[in-house]
């Protein structure tokens, strides 16, 4: 029996080891993974010339804009970006133009995702405004619930302990994640207040409002939501020592909570914003160097669960302002998550597979995206092709994204994704998009 696509001459990385072996695919699966001589025949073959093939990334954290944010990216360009970044699945945020909070929002999403995607997509909702509704949300597909807990996005007051419980219980009965973005809305704004009050209004000014007190305390309070509710909290985007003390405690108590880190988390620090200025500024923002080692080393004893993007495209005026108030925080990372990481494989600060578990395996159990994230015979043959000797610059000016910036420009990696495959088919290869509009699934 013939196979749609053999690829040999291939080092295939499982979860424990690395074997030199070939894949057949066989129409969206995964049909065989063996030695070449064990391999059908097909009717296309591809030499991979002992490059390594991982599962395909997936991304648990993306904004990827469109509709009335359209200007700043779309499904096409921002897919394009994740498979030029060798990401095969990326989960939508909810704070859209508009908000992602109903079956019908998702719906008209998913109608415009569906026509442009070259990768696949998943969703997150915001809270809705009657919690009624969360039933039908999850039985539609959504990945998980979204608290801006230093701003009311949805239907849930983030202010209102007893509206969040009664949300979190909710989420905890229909067995679904409640995402978190820790900043706690009374410190911030008060802080705010303070400094705009004082007229400071640069980079200093937003790291003492946006301070690593603020972003603990509100991971603090929703691991007692979490405790009282039974709800699966899992906390976006941590930055700080303290926030992860408090998770780590949280889950040796037995309290259902993950936690996801990001690139520009790892390797910039305050002084890098300090140096970078806007282009560089997100939220929460870079920490002190101390924070960053918190960070890795929680990645490495386990307590941090997944490495995520937190892809965030504005328009380059949007990050040019006189006043930091004024500055969009947040910038792309499709494309720059996966060189960064196979760097710091190549350094030895990650193996392969501690990478592969963090952000293929582990980001596919959390959010139950099955048969993804994982080299397998029956499995989507979802995964990318990597030379882990190619040396280059990262150079924003190539970016896919609509989003022509980064904090990582010009920085030397060692590692590039040279072919990504989503559901059997070749969607980017040796920098090209060649995938249709459409090849992505959207996972519902």
């Amino acid at each position: 029996m013939f196979a749609d696509l053999v690829l040999k001459n291939a080092k295939i990385c499982f979860a424990d080891k690395i074997v030199r072996a070939g894949l057949a695919i066989n129409g969206e699966q995964i049909g065989r993974i063996a030695k070449e001589t064990n391999l059908p025949p097909a009717c296309k073959r591809i030499d991979l010339g002992g490059r390594l093939v991982l599962p395909g990334i997936i991304d648990v954290h993306v904004h990827m804009r469109d509709q009335d944010l359209e200007y700043k990216e779309d499904f096409f360009t921002g897919t394009c970006a994740a498979a030029s970044g060798g990401i095969t699945t990326v989960l939508d945020m909810p704070n859209n133009m508009p908000i992602t909070m109903s079956v019908d929002s998702l719906k008209r999403r998913a109608r415009i995702a569906s026509c442009k995607s070259i990768v696949n997509v998943a969703f997150y909702s915001a809270f809705p405004e009657r919690l009624e509704e969360m039933r039908d949300i999850v039985e539609w597909g959504a990945r998980g619930f979204k608290v801006f807990l230093s701003k009311r996005i949805g239907g849930l007051d983030p202010e209102d302990d007893e509206s969040l419980l009664r949300g979190f219980r909710k989420a905890a009965a229909l067995n679904i994640p409640v995402l978190i973005q820790a900043e706690d809305k009374r410190l911030l704004e008060s802080k705010l207040e303070e400094l705009k009050g004082m007229g400071k209004c640069d980079v200093a000014a937003f790291l003492e409002a946006h301070s690593v007190h603020c972003e603990a305390e509100a991971v603090r309070r929703v691991v007692g939501l979490a405790r009282m509710s039974g709800a699966h909290i899992h906390i976006c985007h941590v930055s700080a020592g303290k926030s992860l003390n408090i998770i780590s405690s949280a889950k040796r108590e037995g309290i259902k909570v993950t936690c996801e880190v990001t690139p520009h988390h790892l390797l910039l620090s305050s002084r890098e914003l300090e140096s970078l200025g806007s282009i560089a500024l997100t939220n929460p923002p870079l920490r002190s160097g101390k924070d960053q080692q918190s960070l890795w080393l929680n990645l490495k004893n386990g307590t941090v669960d997944i490495i995520a993007s937190d892809h965030a495209p504005h328009a380059l005026h949007e990050k040019r302002k006189d006043s930091i108030w004024d500055v969009a925080p947040g910038f792309p990372g499709l494309e720059t998550m996966i060189p960064l990481m196979l760097t710091q494989v190549n350094n030895g600060r990650l193996s392969l597979s501690e990478l592969v578990w963090i952000m293929s395996k582990r980001p596919a159990e959390i959010f139950r995206i099955e048969r993804r994230g994982i080299l397998k015979e029956g499995c989507f043959a979802d995964f990318i092709v990597v030379d882990m000797k190619k040396e280059w610059k990262i150079d924003s000016s190539k970016f896919y994204s609509k989003a022509k910036f980064s904090p990582f420009d010009g920085w030397k990696v060692k590692g590039k994704v040279t072919k990504t495959f989503v559901n059997g088919q070749l969607i980017m290869d040796e920098d090209e998009i060649v995938g249709k509009p459409g090849v992505g699934k959207i996972i519902c």
